[in-house]
């Protein structure tokens, strides 16, 4: 993937490496949320079509310090890495790695892309970005497959995943709390020239 690249190094241990790299894209900085992210993240929820496709609101201080804490449990539990999307210092998406059960062998990613950072490639920068990282720090504890999931009737987010590489592989029956069916997009793990070439 041209300009994708991975900061820092993975200190591996037993089981999972505990991650001190950020994925890097083309005119983008990947980094953990923090605590100054919560009035951009105010703003960036005030979004309708925002709101429509995510479950939890951020309507005040006291909802964004929620959020955060939860990006935060998530990284300490190595079980959810959520990244703010920053394009000259503004926060314009979310990119997050999700991992149901930590060294297992599949995963998902997730994001969302500000109003109005829409239409300048944010949100495929973003996802290749993260799952070039996600393999390249995960894959030798055996992660082997990320889904990028979505309802069946958001066609911004299929274009998405097509310009990530991310194939369409099937639909997903609706089950709550999305009330439409949903499709799920794959990327495999390849090793050695294949990944190289791929990415």
């Amino acid at each position: 993937m041209t300009g994708t690249a991975v900061t820092g190094t993975a200190v591996t241990g037993a089981a999972e490496p505990a991650v001190i790299a950020h994925p890097v894209a083309d005119g983008l900085v990947l980094r953990p949320f923090e605590a100054a992210d919560g009035p951009a993240l105010i703003e960036a929820y005030r979004d309708e079509t925002l709101r429509r496709f995510t479950r939890n609101p951020v309507d005040d201080p006291e909802q964004a310090a929620h959020w955060l804490a939860l990006q935060y449990e998530g990284w300490a539990a190595g079980t959810r890495y959520a990244f703010a999307v920053l394009d000259a210092g503004e926060l314009v998406g979310n990119v997050v790695l999700k991992r149901g059960t930590p060294g297992g062998g599949t995963a998902e990613v997730g994001y969302w892309t500000a109003g109005p950072a829409r239409g300048r490639g944010v949100a495929p920068r973003a996802v290749q970005a993260l799952t070039a990282w996600a393999f390249d720090t995960f894959a030798a504890g055996g992660l082997r497959r990320i889904d990028l999931l979505h309802e069946g009737d958001n066609h911004a987010s299929c274009r998405v995943a097509e310009k990530s590489g991310y194939a369409f592989t099937e639909i997903v029956p609706a089950f709550p709390p999305y009330p439409r069916d949903g499709h799920r997009h794959t990327r495999k793990w390849l090793d050695g020239t294949e990944r190289r070439g791929s990415e």
